[in-house]
């Protein structure tokens, strides 16, 4: 699938869900709805059904759903297709005859509609697939500020050494590591290993919560390398690429991931040499550190994300699936609201915004990964979607939501022209972003 079809794919399904939930919304409350649009500005194709015009319009980059006698801002209507300039009767349909909790509804069921479509997508990669884990039963590190008492004995094993047995049970996955640890019988167990070979003691906890800090507390094996880059990041300006194994930061040598990480993590500000094997030839890339602080230390960060090392899958029912579709999804959002905190405090990047261009990028590679990993980023752009359109920013679902706000406290609407104002200095805002995470793209592409 090339990366402008998978693109396409990815805009016209998740536009669709979003509009259609207004659709569906309005339909509930009986909202006239006048014309459902894919896409923006002049008509391509469409047909009318009803008292409905369902339309294909010539922007791929939005859509949205026209209800009758909504107090709509002039320069929108033009932008959306164009409006109907003869008078018009006010009528008990109209969406501004409607009570605030109906067009509060009617106005996130977009949003709603999205973060539906990221849980169900999430549930039925699980259901069909299994769960994800890393096929090694290699240790990573051991976090001893987590291990509970009576399992002191791991801090002990290297960091490499591969799990062989949990008890009497043989491993072949980190998720055998896992469950091993969670749902062993309380009381002593022993665990033996490989790589140096070595049989260590510990005590399997009594209480659900300290066998959830044991399982934290040991992490599986990451090769030191690049999987992803964040645009905008030390690492992105140091010229480090998706694919690139680390062998050294700074002329020390690492191996794994969490030895590489702590070597960034010690060196905040700093401009370090990061060796590294691209395509089976040795380069060094300089990069200078960015800054962060953590718990009141400072901390080095450069930018990138850990690869993903070989899978195997768990097939869970999907009862659990569901379970796993909704923690996948909070965890998503929490994630994409940590982004937005961090860019709004200046923890990130501007440079880190992205536009159509890394849409497309994102949604090609995804799709060459295989139709579990598609559904997966269509599931998290969905969730980005969602929180974007709840972002108070006249012109989207938030800005509307946060002007139905005012009206509920003020007892009465704002009025057509302070809304068609706000509106323009919404268009303002939204345009400047879009111009923004474009020129990030282009630079990005020169090579800046």
């Amino acid at each position: 699938m090339s990366y402008f079809l998978a693109t396409i794919v990815v805009l016209g399904v998740l536009i669709f869900i979003h509009e259609l939930g207004h659709f569906l919304a309005g339909k509930a409350v009986d909202v006239e709805i006048q014309r459902f649009s894919i896409g923006m500005g002049p008509r391509l194709f469409g047909y009318k059904y009803g008292e409905t015009d369902y339309v294909f319009s010539w922007i791929p980059l939005g859509g949205y759903v026209k209800f009758g006698g909504m107090g709509e801002d002039e320069m929108l209507e033009k932008l959306e297709g164009g409006g109907d300039d003869s008078p018009r009767t006010p009528g008990p349909r109209d969406f501004d005859a409607k009570p605030i909790w109906a067009r509060a509804l009617i106005l996130s069921a977009g949003v709603i509609f999205n973060m539906l479509f990221a849980f169900g997508a999430y549930t039925y990669v699980i259901a069909e697939w299994g769960v994800p884990e890393l096929s090694t039963t290699r240790i990573g590190i051991v976090h001893d500020e987590f291990l509970p008492p009576g399992t002191e004995s791991l801090i002990g094993i290297s960091s490499g050494s591969r799990f062989v047995r949990i008890g009497e049970t043989e491993v072949g996955s980190w998720g055998d590591v896992e469950r091993g640890l969670f749902e062993a019988p309380s009381g002593p167990i022993r665990l033996d290993l490989a790589e140096p070979d070595q049989s260590v003691e510990i005590r399997i906890p009594v209480t659900e919560a300290e066998r959830r800090a044991l399982v934290r507390s040991v992490e599986g094996w990451v090769e030191a390398g690049v999987g992803s880059v964040v645009p905008g990041s030390a690492a992105d300006e140091g010229g480090l690429q998706p694919g690139d194994r680390v062998t050294a930061v700074a002329g020390i040598d690492v191996e794994g991931w969490f030895e590489f990480t702590n070597e960034i993590r010690s060196r905040p500000g700093e401009r370090v040499e990061i060796t590294l094997v691209r395509e089976g030839r040795e380069i060094i890339r300089a990069v200078t550190l960015d800054t962060e602080e953590e718990q009141g230390v400072q901390v080095g960060r450069m930018g990138v994300y850990p690869p993903v090392g070989a899978l195997s899958y768990s097939p869970v029912p999907l009862t659990e699936a569901m379970v796993y579709g909704y923690r996948e999804t909070v965890a998503v959002t929490g994630m994409i609201l940590g982004f937005l905190r961090d860019l709004v405090t200046g923890g990130v990047s501007p440079r880190s915004l992205g536009s159509i261009v890394t849409i497309g990028e994102a949604s090609g590679q995804a799709a060459a990964a295989g139709l579990d990993s598609f559904l997966r980023f269509m599931a998290l752009f969905s969730v980005n979607l969602a929180i974007l359109n709840l972002l108070p920013i006249p012109v989207l679902d938030g800005g509307h939501l946060a002007f139905l706000v005012i009206e509920g406290i003020r007892g009465r609407a704002l009025s057509f022209e302070t809304k068609m104002r706000w509106s323009q200095v919404g268009f303002v805002i939204l345009m400047g972003i879009m111009v923004m995470a474009l020129s990030n793209d282009f630079l990005r592409v020169l090579g800046f």
